[in-house]
């Protein structure tokens, strides 16, 4: 019978212990911005009609689900009006992307102006290994 006790009581010891240490090497962030990936790790494509102003990074709710936000800013700074293909490439295998600008008539950034997109990527809570931002030109 003491045995027993004794058992209970270590299990009860090493469970506490496993749930206090169990997530401390893990970094994730509940709410507010964070570093897109780590100093280095993006790599950037960029068409030589436009250029990145801006891409920064913070986890909020998408859909009730803490996830990571990768918010785009990009300037056309060609002579003529287009619409550019966003893609962000994680190093997990996931992919977000799409067309800026996302509507219009017509649907083109015009030369000298800005146009930004905030694209999700649900359940993720903390920033990938590395990034790889390709802005493509669409055809006139």
């Amino acid at each position: 019978m003491r045995r027993w006790g004794t058992t209970a009581v270590a299990l009860a010891a090493g469970a506490g212990l496993l749930w206090m240490t169990g997530c401390a090497g893990q970094q994730v962030v509940k709410e507010g911005p964070v570093a897109c990936a780590p100093e280095g790790k993006i790599e950037k494509q960029i068409a030589p009609e436009v250029s990145l102003e801006e891409l920064t990074c913070f986890i909020k709710d998408y859909k009730k689900t803490p996830s990571l936000h990768f918010k785009v800013r990009i300037k056309n700074i060609s002579s003529q009006p287009h619409r550019y293909r966003v893609n962000l490439f994680l190093d997990d295998g996931k992919a977000v992307g799409g067309l800026i600008p996302r509507k219009g008539k017509p649907p083109v950034v015009k030369p000298g102006e800005e146009a930004s997109f905030t694209y999700p990527v649900k359940g993720l809570t903390r920033p990938p290994g590395s990034l790889t931002v390709l802005v493509k030109t669409l055809g006139d």
